[in-house]
């Protein structure tokens, strides 16, 4: 049970500062064997070090029982022939939990400790300034210990340490990676991983860089990101995946602390779950402060999961508050809905891509709701490469009905059109409003069928209405959309942009998944809004839009 006055904190530190009983990972090899002499020879090298910063400073670098655990996996864990199992390390933490000084301590240790002779150990992150944040703390450590300030050259202009006695550095680099080939590389600590805007900086530095030395570590260190397009996701699946057994690599040592999407947010356990320093390094008051923020601010809520609570989030800020979008899952019977009035929205986004097509169906007195009816389609030849890359259940949502596949390897327009004419014989569709950028011919055929068809434009004139209601229905729990998946999901991926006027639009390009559900919706609402089922004024006409 975590306290927030000061003797519960005091009792948290002494009981999580040290390791009290060591048990080998269980991604040991069966060829492997623990050393504990080189262990703690690792151990005692970090140890002999100080914290630099705050209420720490100056005070022996005692590492906390998280910290030991994993040094003594990476260096005492050793092939038969006496050289380290692992040559990658990842390290997946909130902030805040002492990940600068670790990696730090780590850097010095390979440069200063580890018995490589000219030793070549690089600071990497996506630029200087944030590779420099390990290096200056491991340039402070080197000053407030003696033994090591006598052997150790700091050149703090270039940010690189030598190591006199034997001709080791430990150099940061840049995120320019035109020149950095050819290197001899014993170590690489790479900080903050999610932020690498591309991967030719981690692959330049562990991909053959490290084939000359006997043992090179790749120490990745990061706290989750929001692009799950990114080197750093990649990574982090891989270590999920070895985490739970999909995988297996011997020379991979995974290691996330955080906590699931589920998880309660607002909860102190869940808070403890995912900080293994927290009452140490940081106090639970912190947390505390950052969390009230958070309830009070919605847009704080993926800033908060994400550094507090190590969760990939899929947007810096999430728009969409998704409690109160599940909370608008009322049962959708399309068999209810027969004859009645409604709107389309169709996205048709590319042939290789999702395609989405919402009805819209307006209420029809004050005690109705806007009932929201979603149909996807993507090509079949592409589905089970796209659950493997994107990480996204397609296969299942197929399985169960919430979204469709087309044959071939491009999205078939043709069976989309034959689908919409279908759903035209049951249902009252008014309008399909669509992309005026979108297919030609698929709005010419749509027509032919006898559809009415409206371009609608993708700008903040004629997005931003409309997205600024379908925030004001969700939050009045005025819509009803069955708890569908697919959707559910675009929703939750929608960034938004806005503009000087206070303007607002989804931005596809900004968003890191998909949207064109949330768009095809927001399209097919603004006709239901306008139109309703007569040709009364409109909303927008009575009330004016929305400024929220």
């Amino acid at each position: 049970m975590l306290t927030t006055n000061a003797g519960g904190l005091l009792r948290m530190a002494d009981k999580m500062r040290k390791l009290e009983s060591y048990k080998p990972t269980k991604f040991m090899s069966e060829t492997s064997h623990y050393d504990k002499s080189a262990a703690d020879y690792a151990v005692n090298f970090i140890e002999c070090l100080c914290h630099t910063k705050g209420t720490w400073a100056h005070k022996p670098f005692e590492l906390i029982d998280w910290q030991e655990k994993i040094i003594r996996d990476i260096f005492g864990v050793l092939k038969p022939n006496g050289y380290r199992q692992f040559n990658t390390a990842y390290i997946e933490i909130p902030k805040k939990q002492g990940k600068s000084e670790l990696a730090a301590a780590v850097a010095l240790l390979l440069t200063c400790g580890d018995g490589e002779e000219r030793a070549e150990v690089y600071g990497c992150a996506a630029d200087r300034q944030q590779a420099s944040i390990v290096f200056n703390v491991a340039a402070d450590m080197v000053r407030m210990c003696p033994a090591l300030s006598k052997r150790v050259k700091i050149l703090d202009s270039q940010k690189r340490l030598i190591y006199q006695p034997t001709f080791s550095i430990y150099q940061v680099l840049s995120a320019d990676v035109g020149n950095k080939h050819g290197f001899n590389t014993h170590g690489v600590v790479f900080d903050e991983l999610h932020t690498q805007p591309n991967r030719k900086l981690y692959d330049v530095m562990t991909k053959g860089s490290g084939d000359a030395r006997m043992q090179p570590l790749y120490f990745l260190i990061t706290t989750a990101g929001n692009d799950t397009k990114s080197i750093c996701y990649e990574i982090h699946q891989k270590a999920l995946d070895i985490i739970e057994g999909r995988k297996i690599d011997h020379t991979f040592y995974p290691v996330i602390y955080g906590t699931s999407e589920e998880d309660d947010w607002t909860d102190p356990k869940v808070w403890a779950k995912a900080n293994p320093s927290l009452g140490i390094t940081v106090g639970i008051d912190k947390v505390q402060d950052a969390c009230e923020s958070a309830k009070q601010n919605p847009a704080e809520e993926n800033s908060f999961r994400q550094l507090r609570l190590n969760q990939w989030v899929k947007q810096a800020v999430r728009w969409m508050p998704m409690e109160k979008w599940d909370k608008c899952a009322f049962a959708v019977k399309d068999d209810d809905l027969e004859g009645r009035i409604c709107y389309g929205g169709l996205d048709l986004s590319s042939t290789t891509d999702i395609t989405a097509f919402v009805l819209v169906f307006p209420p029809r007195d004050e005690d109705e709701k806007y009932i929201i009816l979603p149909y996807f389609w993507i090509p079949e030849d592409n589905l089970e490469l796209r659950v493997r890359r994107d990480h996204v259940p397609y296969d299942l949502w197929q399985r169960q009905g919430f979204l469709q596949t087309t044959e071939g390897n491009v999205v078939h327009y043709g069976f989309i059109e034959k689908f919409i004419e279908r759903l035209g014989e049951k249902f009252n569709i008014r309008e399909i409003a669509f992309d005026r950028w979108g297919a030609v011919q698929m709005v010419q055929n749509l027509e032919g069928m006898g559809f009415t068809v409206v371009p609608f434009g993708q700008g903040f004139k004629d997005m931003s209405p409309p997205t600024k209601e379908l925030m004001k229905l969700t939050l009045e729990e005025k819509i009803a959309h069955g708890g569908q998946p697919v959707l559910r999901w675009n929703m939750d991926n929608i960034f938004i942009r806005t503009d000087p006027a206070g303007n607002i639009k989804p931005d596809k390009e900004k968003s890191t998944e998909k949207i064109d559900g949330a768009v095809a919706t927001i399209m097919a609402l603004d006709r239901a809004i306008r139109c309703g089922n007569d040709n009364t004024e409109s909303v927008y006409d009575s009330r004016g839009i929305l400024f929220v």
